[in-house]
This record gives C-alpha cells, structure tokens and sequence, in this order.
C-alpha cells in the first residue's frame, strides 16, 4: 500500500443544456399546437349592391393580380393579393409599399378599397388619397353583390 496515493478530483464547471432544451421544445410544441387558432384577420361586413361587377369581371387579365386594401371599423389596414389570406395591421407606408410591389410584377393589376360598413368615411377616403398619391389611379371599391329576391 506504500504506493497507493489519493488524486484529487478535479471539479468541472459546465452548465447542463438538458433541461433547458426540453423547455424549448416544449415552447415550440405550443407554438405550433396555438398558433392555427389565431385569428388571421378581421371579418369585414361590406355594403351591397346591385350594380356591382365581380372582381373576376373586373381583373380580367388572367396574369394580372388583384389587389384588395381593406379597412376595419377601427381603421386598421390589410393588404391581399390575389384572395390570399389578407396581411393585417399594417401602416399606411406598408400599404403603399406591398400595392407598388405588386403593380410593379403585374402593372395592370386592378386595386381596390373595402371597408366595413362601420367604417369612417374619411378612413377609406385617406387610403384612396394615399394610394392617388402613390401613383396608383384607377382604385375600385368593393361591395357585396345584392342577390335579388
């Protein structure tokens, strides 16, 4: 036993990922399981009509794209192209910014402005004067279509 010496354990600092790794996928799995309940966008109750054409009457052209701004009650803005699902809670300055993005892939893309029946007046025309502004003329307004009965 005479050669027989005790080492000393050298202690080793680190910090253990583990846990921290299996929050994460815990947060993700959430993430993931949460986010098809969000809400996409704000239903709008647009005003009838019966002269109204059908915005496929109206685009036409089968490679130009139609672009929709809309405006809520409150005043928020949204943008959709081509009846995608409609980007909301954008500014003004985004608004301009996506409808000359989109006219500048397919000029003759038709514009056009909804709004809910509760929206201001004013809301809708300060988006058609924005958009004049921007170099976008002919900007339609959207309505529902009036069944006869």
């Amino acid at each position: 036993m005479a050669g027989y010496a005790r080492k000393k354990r050298q202690l080793k600092a680190e910090i253990n990922v583990v846990p921290y790794i299996d929050v994460m996928l815990v947060l993700l799995i959430i993430f993931m399981v949460t986010s098809p309940f969000v809400t996409q966008g704000v239903e709008v109750d647009l005003p009838k009509t019966e002269s109204a054409k059908p915005a496929s009457d109206i685009a036409g052209d089968s490679d130009a794209s139609f672009i929709i701004v809309e405006v809520d009650k409150e005043g928020n803005l949204g943008v959709s192209v081509n009846d995608q699902d409609m980007v909301r809670g954008l500014s003004m300055e985004d608004v301009i910014t996506r409808v000359k993005a989109e006219r500048s892939i397919s000029p003759k893309s038709p514009v056009a402005v909804g709004g809910d029946q509760k929206t201001a007046y004013s809301d809708i025309v300060l988006v058609l004067d924005q958009l004049n502004k921007a170099g976008i003329e002919k900007v339609g307004l959207l309505t529902d279509i009036k069944e006869n009965s």
